[in-house]
């Protein structure tokens, strides 16, 4: 009898244990488990250098959605950008992708506009501005490139 309550206490145990390891890793691991929802809107870049499948869309700083999917588009990198089913984005909109700090991940950033029109499933953000190339910025800065008030 008591051999049999402790196999029952220890089987919950490791019953709980399996659903918490579950939980945890669909938490940590980001992934979807009942389907995505909101819509996709595409977005075309000169350059995405650093984005990565997953990375967030904001508007004004709050987590709006995420970019699902990122593709070559002729000579441009188009992105998919799943949106949430509540937020409306005029048809003006601009997307930039933003890094947080020097060297910090990379985001995408909306910057709402007055438009009275809403783009919708499968819609394109026209205006868009892509992030700068810090290796390109420091070598004209080096080389003495810039352009600045004096000359040289």
């Amino acid at each position: 009898m008591n051999q049999t309550r402790t196999e029952i206490v220890v089987g919950v145990f490791v019953i709980v244990g399996i659903i918490c390891l579950g939980y945890l890793t669909i938490r940590l691991g980001k992934l979807e488990v009942l389907g995505n929802s909101g819509f996709v809107v595409y977005a075309d870049f000169a350059s995405v250098a650093g984005l990565k499948l997953g990375d967030p869309v904001e508007i004004a700083g709050v987590k709006v959605g995420k970019v699902e999917s990122i593709a070559l588009a002729e000579d441009r990198a188009r992105l998919g950008l799943r949106i949430a089913p509540l937020i409306k984005l005029s048809e003006d909109v601009i997307a930039s992708v933003r890094s947080r700090g020097l060297i910090g991940d990379k985001f995408v950033m909306i910057s709402m506009g007055a438009s009275d029109k809403s783009l919708g499933p499968g819609d394109k953000i026209r205006e868009t501005e892509s992030p700068p190339d810090f290796q390109d910025l420091i070598g004209r800065f080096v080389g003495g490139d810039l352009t600045s008030g004096g000359k040289k």
